[in-house]
């Protein structure tokens, strides 16, 4: 597949870069960081509305998923807490409904309201859905999601009993809401328990295969959020190698701190060419062609950028273990990002079932 980002896409992620360099998330999230969850700064909520980031893939907008694929990438580099991709997802496919729920499009885009999606888990117990009359009734509970404390409702993707896809929103308070402590101390991570019946008027059923479309959507960001990251793993570490002197000369020109560095840039190009690929299929319509090239570009760079963090802290040595240095902060985040919607092992068996 021949594939090049245009010039356009190549000024986007550069323009995000750099207001993310200008407003680091990292350096904002340091004084709190010992004492409460992350939490999402109204600076990048206003930045995300301001430059029509969330409604991206909406139709007014004509984005697509290699445009919103570009701005993951950065805000993973960055450290940031904001999810982009589940309010860009969510914003989207409520946009596409004939029904209410379709307003909470343009409240999302605006700032208005903040919705992120939320979807059940790849591998653990499924939320009990189930349509009594023209109400839905929940329970259970949801797969991780982030920043859901700053959330003022949720868009629950979801199948009943009876195989009916929909999709449901939940107001803020709604339901209960569990954080929970994870290494990722860039991000808050929660889980939805929603033991509620919703109305009418706040779900509707989807045609089927949204729920697959969107779990491929999201497990595609998650692994792209990580490539972000390892990436600017990659840059610190050959700056690292560069400084760092031993024996009277910097370690970057000993021949195995070479290799290493060698063979973290090989990882991260290799996972980013199988992540766009994937983001060229979530645009296509091929639903079979999508869900082999998510897992595919999901299992190879979940466990290659794993593997980019742990040789960047081997590098940097002991420095790279404690809390000041961002190589570890991103390297929980990539950690967890690897676990997140969908493990390597999840997608490989995924991809030999197909």
């Amino acid at each position: 597949m021949d594939f090049a980002l245009s010039a356009e896409q190549e000024e986007l992620a550069a323009s995000e870069r750099a207001w993310l360099a200008k407003h680091d998330p990292l350096a904002a999230r340091r004084p709190t960081i010992d004492t409460a969850p992350a939490r999402v700064p109204d600076t990048a909520v206003k930045h995300a509305v301001e430059s029509g980031l969330i409604g991206l893939l909406t139709s007014e907008m004509g984005g697509t998923h290699v445009d919103l694929a570009v701005l993951v990438e950065e805000h993973g580099r960055a450290g940031s807490a904001v999810p982009l991709a589940e309010l860009a997802l969510a914003t989207a496919a409520l946009d596409r409904l004939d029904h209410p729920l379709s307003s909470l499009a343009e409240a999302n885009a605006s700032g208005a309201e903040s919705t992120p999606l939320v979807l059940a888990s790849t591998e653990g117990a499924q939320p009990t859905v189930e349509i009594s009359g023209d109400e839905l009734r929940l329970g259970g509970a949801t797969a991780p999601a982030t920043a859901l404390l700053d959330a003022t409702g949720f868009l629950l993707a979801a199948t009943t009993s009876d195989g009916t896809e929909i999709l449901a929103h939940i107001p803020s308070g709604g339901a209960a809401l569990r954080t929970l402590e994870t290494l990722d101390l860039t991000r808050s991570w929660s889980v939805l328990e929603p033991a509620v019946t919703v109305p009418a008027h706040r779900w509707v059923s989807v045609p089927s295969g949204t729920v697959s479309y969107l779990a491929d959507a999201l497990a595609f960001y998650r692994k792209m959020d990580a490539l972000g990251a390892a990436a600017r793993l990659v840059d610190l570490t050959v700056e690292y190698a560069g400084q760092r002197t031993q024996f009277g000369q910097p370690i970057g020109s000993f021949q195995a701190v070479k290799h290493h560095c060698a063979d973290m840039a090989l990882r991260t190009e290799a996972a980013r060419a199988s992540l766009w690929a994937a983001a060229v299929a979530l645009d296509g319509t091929d639903a079979a062609r999508r869900g082999t090239a998510v897992s595919a570009a999901a299992a190879y760079a979940g466990e290659a950028t794993s593997t980019v963090a742990s040789i960047a802290l081997q590098v940097h040595g002991g420095i790279g273990f404690t809390w000041e240095h961002d190589l570890h902060l991103l390297t929980r985040r990539i950690k967890v990002d690897e676990l997140l919607n969908g493990t390597v092992s999840w997608h490989r068996r995924r991809l030999i079932d197909a």
